[in-house]
């Protein structure tokens, strides 16, 4: 039986190339799929001609593509869709089979990741007046509008968001998808691990109504990512920080590294931290750790050793599982090497003077494991004598978080760029100073867990803003004589 076949899409129009690659399932080996591969010519010419396909979206209304992401959310969830570039359809299980058998993700959180999708689809209206703040669809749609009594226009930047993806998260995707909304084209690069998710995403738009001619889809190289960045006009980018750091002067590129999200635990409520364990559990655990809104350090005023503890008790009864368990939340790594070299990072860190493995005396056996041929890292708590050591401001693809204690009057200055800042809290003057802190991107107050997401608020960074500028507008009325 022939592998599935995912093409490149080329404005909606599927096209298969010569060079492709196989992808293989991470625990047998066996080849689960070729891809075709695009080269950074081909994407050159291709970015040079998003005119026609910005226009189709301009065309439809702001409401229209709203309905059509609820429409395509429904597909997404339950419906079978067009699949490998034929006439292939792929069944919502079969998704969530591909997706685990690549990533090593467990279906559990397959389904998960697939039920956020759905949401984002879903409540679309909710996240474009939170990246719009409130601002009237018709104004989208004519390009002038009022907004709190006030003439407003607003102009796109450019014709089409380029996004080259990650494979750490499918939910990820969650982040390009209001583009289509606000009626700007979108060019992928998925990650190699996982094209299966931005594909069906795309098939879930196209069948529900959007024109395909809005969507590209290129699996290809670093070259072929580079060409995505320099000539879509505004992109987004995925990476580690070596990767984020070439591009983060570049204002046509939205860098996603890594978040370093925390939960805070203030001086006036250190005492009551048992009460806050299930928070800080799920902030580590959710989505197998693999996540930049995951937490991956607790900082603390005292008790800093008793909350370890505890956490590590907790986390070291976590095991991996079969990939189809119902209570399967650990995710395999695609590749060995990955899993070897923050194993090994994490060890040597711990030769450095002032940090502890607690969960070491928990677990059985060392921190990586084996299962089903694929390797797993053990949930890790690591104590951690100041933010300043190696291992206390890291985040890793696996549920690790350090516990540092730190001086509440240097606790902001401490700890560093945040994507979401947890903090427990009442305290009125340390609430302002957070509030006031440029270094915390999304702030949750009260005892949140961090992966914890309102849709009417910005996940990271503003799309709108990004993809759109406004410019002053007055208007004066003609009164014939």
């Amino acid at each position: 039986m022939p592998l599935p076949h995912l093409p490149i899409l080329r404005n909606g129009s599927i096209y298969e190339s010569l060079d492709k690659v196989e992808l293989a399932d991470l625990r047998t080996g066996v080849p689960a799929a070729v891809v075709s591969q695009a080269n950074a010519g081909i994407l050159r010419r291709d970015l040079a001609r998003m005119a026609e396909a910005r226009e189709a979206l301009r065309q439809l209304s702001t409401r229209q593509l709203l309905d059509f992401c609820a429409k395509a959310g429904e597909l997404f969830l339950n419906s079978e869709l067009p699949f490998d570039g034929s006439e292939g359809l792929q069944s919502p299980d079969q998704y969530i089979r591909q997706v685990s058998s690549t990533t090593g993700l467990p279906h559990p959180l397959c389904r998960q990741n697939m039920q956020k999708i759905h949401q984002v689809f879903t409540r679309m209206p909710d996240i474009l007046k939170g990246l719009t703040r409130g601002l009237d669809w018709k104004t989208l749609d004519e390009g002038l509008g009022e907004q709190n009594g006030i003439p407003v226009s607003y102009y796109p930047v450019t014709e089409c968001l380029g996004v080259v993806l990650p494979s750490n998260s499918p939910g990820v995707n969650s982040i390009w998808m209001p583009a289509v909304a606000l009626k700007v084209p979108v060019v992928l690069k998925p990650g190699r691990e996982d094209p299966w998710t931005p594909y069906r995403i795309i098939q879930a738009f196209i069948a529900a109504g959007v024109p395909p001619g809005a969507f590209s889809f290129y699996p290809t190289d670093h070259e072929g990512a580079n060409a995505i960045l320099a000539s879509s006009g505004r992109a987004l980018l995925f990476g580690d920080e070596a990767t984020v750091e070439r591009h983060a002067t570049n204002p046509a590129v939205q860098v996603h590294g890594p978040g370093r999200s925390k939960i805070v635990i203030g001086e006036d409520l250190i005492e009551r931290w048992p009460e806050f364990l299930e928070v800080m559990v799920e902030s580590v655990t959710a989505n197998g750790g693999r996540s930049c809104i995951n937490a991956s350090a607790i900082v603390v005023p005292a008790r800093a050793r008793e909350l370890a503890e505890a956490l590590a008790r907790r986390l070291a009864i976590l095991q991996p599982l079969s990939a189809t368990e119902d209570r399967a939340i650990l995710a395999g790594f695609a590749k060995e090497a990955v899993a070897v070299a923050i194993d090994t990072t994490i060890d040597e860190g711990l030769e450095t003077e002032g940090a502890e493995d607690v969960t070491a005396r928990y677990r059985k056996g060392p921190r990586k494991a084996v299962l089903e041929d694929s390797s797993y890292l053990l949930p890790t708590v690591v104590l951690c004598d100041s933010m300043s050591h190696p291992l206390a401001n890291r985040e890793f693809l696996f549920p690790y978080v350090s516990v540092v204690e730190v001086p509440p009057e240097h606790v902001l200055e401490r700890i560093g760029p945040s994507l979401v800042v947890t903090a427990i809290t009442e305290d009125r003057d340390f609430t302002r100073q957070l509030l006031e802190s440029p270094m915390i991107d999304r702030l949750n107050l009260g005892p949140l867990p961090t992966n914890r997401v309102r849709w009417d608020q910005p996940h990271e960074g503003n799309l709108f803003e990004f993809l759109y500028k406004r410019r002053a507008v007055q208007r004066e009325h003609y009164h014939s004589p």
